[in-house]
């Protein structure tokens, strides 16, 4: 007898799979040796076994590691199945019939079949099994799913025999098809006396590709359906449709920039530098070029899509990855997706209106799919994105909030003077005892604590930041303030920054003092040299030269806008978490993938088994044949007594 392992590693069990020999009975058994299963229990077990099999393998132990036993005895016996069967091939695809109807077409084009009534036209539908219904010997159920659709399969033998189809074949595909399995039906539409529309099948079905890992109904544990994000796909709605959500917007997006004449553009991923945001890159070797340098992977497109405005594309996108070195959150992942946009002669109203037109388009495109296809998502309230969205200034709300007036934010010692009226007023924000923090991260942690908030009930756009928080927008003196504040705003909604704008820096002069300023502001405060970064992930980069020589060439007077792709499908979807909109999750779950449950010894060890159980069976019908002619020869010879 070959052992797998102990009933103790997979209780509860099966009773088909116990062994019950005369030498290892529970009578027998020693007391210190734990019960056993033999190959040849799985073996000889049927489908059932299989089935009961299923709800084990995906569930965790309490101890963290995965029910591999499970996973790999009903793999084992699922194959050896389809051995017996000859059915365990992956054949290619034949449209020898003509080409397949996609369910969805079917359902459409045969929804009004009356009931009892065939269609004339025999189709061909290709789908996964999600459960096998056997009414007796000669009627089986078939629910397929193909493109988030159901279908309802329905094979009658009275009606395959006159194809030639025998009934053992026909009771051996019965048993043989599993939950997870792809299959093929050829046959005409019908509606049962329920009003369920079916395909009832004209010829047998043909197995085109059997699953041999398990399909559960049910998968709640959270690390399991990350790792095993293609299973939670399959078995949890809501998965699935928050990754087409993505993808219906990541469309809507493309076609309401094209509708207004915008042109889609692709920019470098790696360059020499990284620039347009403030954030740490990642870095690699380009070795095997003639380039031979560190490169760094892009954190915005930014400004190569100006450059590219300079070059005569007055309205252009992109939709592209973006790559940020910095911590996982709950709403940050250091690689994500961007949409930025840039329109010449456009200023920062044109910029709030097209936001306004594009949020509520999308809010109302979303709201229509998950009322129509995405049925397991939350409803949009659309009550929330009324037109026009709220305003707030930057500095009169903050100083109103604070209850004093902030110093002059472009003095050398404004941070000094910024951090003593906060402590003199009692104020806690996170980082103020932080030694390296720039007065630009203090004020986006003080906007956080007492601007933000506002947007929990209605979309929110905080305008008119101070110079020192946006060195690459156009600045002017603001006339209520008296501070140096930029033509930029952020629009926030549910208290979570959706998407940042504002008019663009055309002077090189004063492109290049800003940077100039930034850098100097990074040693003096944080005592950073060039290319090294503090916590907050700030850097003091060298002025990028380059792009100040672009705009020597002249850039237009122009509006730029940038948005998260994840953060919308988060606000839309309904769910909190960044993961759950990236189809594999985030970075951390990316890179701790676990590895097969079965190795090459594992196949190598289960084709012996399967050989040495074939070698036991055949000296068994042997012997059974050898008992069944000495019995004939007892019977003759009563007879001739």
């Amino acid at each position: 007898m070959i052992t797998l392992c102990s009933i103790s590693e997979l209780l509860p069990i099966h009773p088909s799979l116990v062994v019950n020999s005369s030498s290892w009975s529970k009578t027998s058994r020693p007391a210190n040796r734990p019960m056993t299963i033999s190959i040849e229990a799985i073996m000889n077990s049927s489908t059932p076994c299989l089935q009961f099999l299923r709800p084990y393998a995906w569930k965790w132990t309490p101890v963290g590691a995965r029910n591999t036993a499970y996973l790999r005895f009903y793999h084992l016996a699922r194959q050896h199945e389809l051995i017996q069967s000859n059915a365990l091939k992956y054949p290619r695809i034949r449209h020898e019939g003509g080409a397949p109807m996609r369910i969805p077409i079917f359902r459409e084009k045969f929804k009004d079949v009356e009931m009892g009534k065939h269609a004339d036209e025999e189709v061909i539908i290709h789908g996964r099994v999600q459960s096998v219904r056997r009414a007796g010997n000669k009627l089986m159920f078939l629910d397929l799913k193909g493109e988030f659709e159901h279908v309802q399969g329905l094979c009658n033998f009275n009606k395959l025999q006159v194809t030639g189809v025998e009934l053992g074949e026909f009771k051996a595909l019965a048993k043989l098809l599993n939950r997870g399995d792809i299959v093929s039906i050829t046959g005409r539409a019908t509606k049962t006396p329920t009003g369920e529309l079916s395909i009832e099948a004209t010829r047998l079905p043909e197995l085109l590709t059997p699953a041999l890992a398990p399909l559960p109904f049910k998968l709640e544990d959270e690390e399991v359906r990350i790792q095993h994000r293609h299973i939670d796909m399959l078995v949890n709605r809501k998965t699935i449709d928050t990754l087409r959500l993505r993808s219906h917007l990541i469309k809507y997006l493309r076609d309401f920039f094209h509708e207004r004449g915008f042109l889609e553009f692709q920019t470098p991923i790696l360059a020499e530098n990284a620039s347009g945001a403030t954030a740490r890159p990642f870095t690699v070797t380009a070795s095997e070029t003639s380039v031979n340098k560190n490169l760094a992977m892009r954190i915005a497109p930014e400004l190569w899509l100006k450059r590219l405005v300079v070059g005569g594309v007055d309205k252009v996108f992109e939709l592209g990855p973006a790559f940020r070195n910095e911590g996982i959150d709950q709403t940050h992942n250091p690689e994500f997706t961007m949409c930025e946009f840039y329109n010449a002669y456009a200023n920062l109203d044109d910029l709030i209106t097209l936001t306004e037109e594009l949020i509520c388009g999308a809010a109302s495109h979303c709201r229509d799919l998950i009322a129509t296809k995405l049925d397991s998502l939350p409803a949009i309230d659309m009550s929330q994105y009324q037109r026009p969205f709220q305003q707030l200034e930057f500095i009169p709300a903050l100083e109103s909030a604070l209850g004093f007036k902030l110093p002059d934010l472009s003095a050398s010692s404004s941070r000094e003077d910024l951090l003593a009226l906060l402590k003199q007023h009692k104020i806690e924000v996170p980082g103020l005892n932080k030694p390296d923090i720039t007065v630009a991260k203090l004020l986006d942690n003080l906007a956080s604590e007492f601007l933000e908030p506002y947007s929990l009930t209605k979309p929110l756009f905080i305008t008119h930041h101070p110079v020192c928080m946006s060195p690459l927008s156009k600045s002017f003196l603001c006339p209520k303030t008296g501070q140096h504040v930029s033509a930029r705003t952020e629009l926030f909604i549910h208290g979570k920054e959706l998407a940042n704008m504002y008019e663009e820096e055309n002077d090189p002069a004063s492109q290049r003092q800003k940077f100039v300023d930034q850098l100097n502001a990074a040693k003096r405060e944080a005592s950073l040299a060039p290319g090294v970064y503090n916590d907050e992930g700030e850097s003091a980069t060298e002025v990028d030269e380059s792009y100040v020589q672009a705009l020597e060439s002249g850039l237009p007077p122009t509006g730029g806008w940038g948005c998260g792709i994840e953060r919308m499908v988060m606000l839309f979807s309904g769910t909190k978490r960044i993961s759950d909109c990236l189809s594999f999750g985030n970075l951390r779950h990316v890179t701790n993938v676990p590895g097969a449950v079965r190795t090459g010894e594992d196949e190598e060890k289960a084709r012996e088994m399967m050989d040495e159980v074939e070698k036991k069976r055949a000296r068994e019908r042997k012997w059974d044949k050898g008992k069944e002619k000495e019995k004939e020869d007892v019977d003759v010879s009563d007879g001739e007594a």
